[in-house]
C-alpha cells in the first residue's frame, strides 16, 4: 500500500503542480456556472416545476463540457508515459501492474472529485447571495452529485484503457470522447425506435441521461450503483491486461 500512496500522490502533483490541472479546474468551474446562470434565467423567465439542480443538470451545455471532461483528465496518464519513455522504467521497477493502474485511476478520480467542488459553491453561494430557500430538496443535490461521481468512476476508467492503448495523447482524447459519445446516444435509441421493441429495456439500462434524471429528481435506485462500477471494474481489468501485456513484452 505504500507503493500505491507514493504513485497515487505523484499521479496528483501532475495534476495539482502543472498549469493544464487548474485550467480544466477552471474550464469546468466556468461551464458549470454558465449552465446554472441559463437554468437561473429560465427560472426567471417561466415557471419551471423541476428544482434548479435538474434544470442545471440538463443543458446541452452541461452535456457538451461534462464528456470533455475525460479525455482530458486521462490521455495523458499512460500514453504520455509512453511516449516519453517513462512507462518502461516504471514496469521495470518493483513494483506491480495493478499497483500502476490502480494509482493513476485513483488519481484521476481524486481529480475528477475535486474538479465538482466549485459547482456546490455555487449553488452554496446562491442561496447566500439571494437570501432564499434551496430552489432544490437535498435528496436531488445529494443524488445529482452521486450519480456524478457513479458516471465518473465508469467514464475515467474508459479513457484509461484508451491512454493505455496507445503512445499518443490526442488518439488517446479522441478515443475516449468518441466511445463516451457513442455511449450517450445509445441513451436516445428508444426515442428513435420506440418503447415497444425488445432491446428498449437494455437500451434504459445504459442510457447516463436516463440516470441523471431520476437521480437528479432525488429518486434513487442501485441499478445504476450496479451498472458503472461494473463497468468501471471491467474495464480497469482490460486496463490491467493491457498494461501487464506490455510489461511482460519488454
Amino acid at each position: 500500500m505504500r507503493l500505491f500512496r507514493i504513485l497515487t500522490f505523484k499521479e496528483l502533483k501532475g495534476y495539482f503542480l502543472t498549469p493544464f490541472g487548474w485550467v480544466v479546474l477552471a474550464f469546468v468551474a466556468v461551464m458549470q456556472g454558465v449552465s446554472l446562470s441559463t437554468a437561473m434565467k429560465g427560472f426567471r423567465d417561466t415557471p419551471v416545476k423541476d428544482s434548479l439542480v435538474y434544470v442545471s443538470f440538463h443543458t446541452p451545455l452541461f452535456w457538451f463540457y461534462f464528456l470533455f471532461i475525460f479525455p482530458l483528465i486521462t490521455m495523458r496518464l499512460f500514453a504520455e508515459e509512453e511516449r516519453s519513455g517513462t512507462l518502461e522504467t516504471l514496469l521495470t521497477a518493483p513494483v506491480r501492474t495493478w499497483q500502476v493502474v490502480l494509482s493513476k485511476y485513483a488519481a484521476a478520480m481524486l481529480f475528477y472529485t475535486v474538479l465538482w467542488v466549485p459547482a456546490l459553491l455555487q449553488f452554496q453561494l446562491f442561496v447566500w447571495l439571494t437570501d432564499l430557500p434551496p430552489a432544490w430538496t437535498p435528496g436531488a443535490l445529494a443524488g445529482t452529485f452521486g450519480i456524478l461521481m457513479l458516471m465518473g468512476a465508469a467514464f475515467t476508467a474508459v479513457g484509461c484503457l484508451c491512454s493505455a492503448l496507445t503512445s499518443s495523447q490526442i488518439i488517446a482524447g479522441l478515443l475516449t470522447i468518441g466511445l463516451l459519445v457513442i455511449q450517450y446516444f445509445l441513451g436516445f435509441v428508444t426515442v428513435i425506435w420506440g418503447e415497444s421493441f425488445a432491446g428498449a429495456p437494455v437500451f434504459h439500462y445504459i442510457s447516463s441521461q436516463r440516470h441523471l434524471h431520476y437521480f437528479a429528481s432525488g429518486l434513487l435506485d442501485t441499478r445504476p450503483l450496479v451498472y458503472f462500477l461494473s463497468v468501471a471494474v471491467f474495464v480497469l481489468f482490460l486496463t490491467y491486461q493491457v498494461v501487464d501485456y506490455r510489461r511482460w513484452k519488454r
